[in-house]
Order: structure tokens, then C-alpha cells, then sequence
């Protein structure tokens, strides 16, 4: 099972979890639809502030999964990468 999977499995018993992963699919959405629409750059501010937001979720749910031992491993991340992969699991 990966990472996001064991996430979005805990967070089906765990309210605040699921709280968190709530936040952090709607982020996702938003800074990937941002990152879409950027043009040159028009929209940078727009995509940085929602990266930074969707940044922030991300450190607060692992933090909650290690805090609560659904994750033991340290976490390193690609942000790109995580969206798009919480995106596919959001749809």
C-alpha cells in the first residue's frame, strides 16, 4: 500500500485526519488548476500562494501520521508530483 493510500485509509477512523486530508485534496485541486492556467508570468503570486497553502496541509497531515503512528518513515516529496497524485485519488 502506498503512502497516500495508507493515508486515505487511516483518515476512514480517524475525524481529524480526515479533516486534514479534506484540506489538502481541495489545495491540490486548486494549485494544480492554477498551475495550469499560469501564463508567463501572470499568475505566479496566485500559484505561489496556493503552493505554499497546499505546502502547508501537507506538513500538518504527515506530522498527524507520524504523531499517530500511520506513517514511520521520514517523508520527502515531490509538491508536483504529491498533487497530482492526491488529485488522481480525489476523483
Amino acid at each position: 500500500m502506498d503512502m497516500i493510500s495508507a493515508i486515505i485509509e487511516a483518515s476512514k477512523s480517524d475525524y481529524q485526519l480526515a479533516r486534514i486530508l479534506e484540506n489538502v485534496q481541495e489545495y491540490a485541486q486548486l494549485y494544480l488548476i492554477a498551475k495550469q492556467r499560469q501564463k508567463g508570468c501572470d499568475g505566479m503570486g496566485e500559484v505561489a500562494t496556493l503552493k505554499d497553502e497546499f505546502a502547508y496541509f501537507l506538513e500538518k497531515m504527515f506530522s498527524h501520521c507520524k504523531e499517530k503512528e500511520y506513517l514511520s518513515c521520514d517523508i520527502t516529496f515531490d509538491i508536483d508530483s504529491i498533487a497530482a497524485e492526491i488529485n488522481n485519488f480525489s476523483s
